[in-house]
């Protein structure tokens, strides 16, 4: 089965950090890029990060800039969110998804999402 899933959300304080998992299984996890989203309650879904399959690079959204990191692990299938110093409106449920066409997280391509985890940034 062809499937991502997220792990790693919860509960954290202003100017915490939290690291978040997104584990392929069932499709190449190298051929395919890996977009980073979430949505806030009553907002749109927005953009993070796109780690794309074309040239292995990742781009970030301009606000996300500076406090969250990607990584991965191949041998593992397995991309991170590394997100630090988190505000309240990080509050948010945060998906991750493949795009196995384009390999530049095409919105149209995006065709393989997580369940996403919960993230709440509270005090």
């Amino acid at each position: 089965e062809v499937q991502l899933v997220e792990s790693g959300g919860g509960l954290v304080q202003p100017g915490g950090s939290l690291r978040l998992s997104c584990a392929a299984s069932g499709f190449g996890f190298d051929d395919y890029a890996i977009g980073w989203f979430r949505q806030a309650p009553g907002k749109e879904r927005e953009g993070i990060s796109c780690m794309r399959s074309t040239d292995g690079r990742t781009f970030y959204a301009d606000s996300m800039k500076g406090r969250f990191t990607v990584s991965s692990d191949n041998a593992k299938n397995t991309v991170y969110l590394q997100m630090n110093n988190l505000k309240p409106e990080d509050t948010a449920v945060y998906y991750c998804a493949a795009d196995g066409v384009s390999g530049t997280c095409h919105r149209g391509y995006l065709d393989i999402w997580g369940q996403g985890t919960l993230v709440t940034v509270s005090s």
